[in-house]
């Protein structure tokens, strides 16, 4: 069994440790990058992406000005450990709708609900939601209520209800991420390792992954919408 836990304002750093580690952890798993470890670049966006998760667990506390709700999941006979989280933004000028950022389940913990009622509790506050998902996902979030509405990127659009909201979502400019230095550090270090030949294969190799998950996401949705 577990328990749920809403923050609308900073969590405690253990939870917050706990929910970065997951995020290095299952980074192919939660991101629309969805970059396998085998490639070179792997360790940038395993940076990028859980630098971007802790920008967002610090916009809590409302200095970035953007809305960000956080819903957490413990185990009721250790409640210090995190077994999932679900990271989502409300909707400005929508008091009805959010999306969803970031969302995972401890390995250990899934199939045993997790997930489904984590997203039962932001729906229950926000009952327009919206995310995105791979193909692979889609019946599972179907299942939670969530229908097809299009492709964003890699990603098939979803939504609990047949339209997008017409309010604005606060959203994070990760792009700032990719261009520091501490990924420019990460990058050098890569560069040396394995030599310049090897890092521009692996960018032909993120470049040719993203361009057949977009291409498997249009599909998807174009046989769906048929």
């Amino acid at each position: 069994m577990f328990t749920l836990t809403h923050y609308t304002s900073p969590c405690p750093e253990p939870v917050n440790s706990q929910i970065l580690q997951m995020v290095v952890d299952y980074l192919t798993d939660i991101s629309s990058v969805a970059l396998p470890p085998s490639n070179l670049l792997y360790n940038i966006y395993q940076y990028a992406i859980g630098y971007e998760v802790h920008l967002y667990l610090e916009a809590l506390a409302g200095a970035k000005g953007i809305a960000v709700e956080l819903i957490v999941a413990t185990d009721e006979q250790d409640p210090a450990k995190v077994i999932g989280f679900l990271l989502y933004l409300p909707v400005k000028d929508d008091p009805e709708a959010c999306g969803v950022a970031y969302m995972a389940v401890h390995a250990s913990h899934r199939r045993q609900g997790v997930a489904r009622a984590m997203m039962d509790e932001m729906l229950s506050r926000y009952p327009h939601g919206e995310l995105t998902c791979t193909v692979e996902k889609v019946p599972a979030f179907e299942s939670m209520g969530f229908q097809v509405r299009g492709v964003r990127g890699t990603q098939v659009l979803m939504n609990t209800r047949d339209y997008s909201t017409d309010g604005l979502m606060g959203v994070l400019d990760v792009a700032s991420i990719y261009s520091s230095l501490e990924v420019r550090q990460i990058h050098t270090y890569l560069l040396q390792k394995h030599g310049k030949r090897a890092m521009i294969d692996a960018e032909k190799q993120r470049d040719r992954h993203f361009d057949q998950m977009t291409r498997k996401a249009r599909l998807f949705v174009q046989v769906r919408q048929e």
